[in-house]
């Protein structure tokens, strides 16, 4: 399954464009290589990838390098799109 494709059908990501422009501007990584939206994952990769702003309370817009890096494993890799309840259990957090 395509990066960009894992990330929208786990939720990691909002939409499959956010995905595709994350890739682009190379913030995300599959076992310490930076990936394109493109690359094929397989269960046990780890994607690095920005994980959700910090509450800033104002408004201000906050730039990607300024977002802490968040670990996921890839646990399983679904044939088609799947419930937001299964949607979670597609991935585990590394580093907590």
């Amino acid at each position: 399954m395509r990066l960009d494709k894992f990330l929208q059908i786990s939720r990691l990501v909002k939409r499959r464009t956010i995905a595709n422009t994350l890739c682009s501007k190379g913030a995300v990584s599959v076992n310490g290589h930076v990936a394109k939206a493109g690359k094929t994952l397989s269960v046990g990769d780890i994607i690095r990838m920005p994980g959700p702003p910090p509450a800033t309370g104002e408004g201000h817009p906050i730039s990607i390098e300024d977002v802490p890096e968040s670990e996921y494993e890839v646990v399983e890799l679904p044939s088609g799109n799947v419930s937001r309840a299964r949607a979670t259990t597609l991935y585990r957090q590394v580093n907590l």
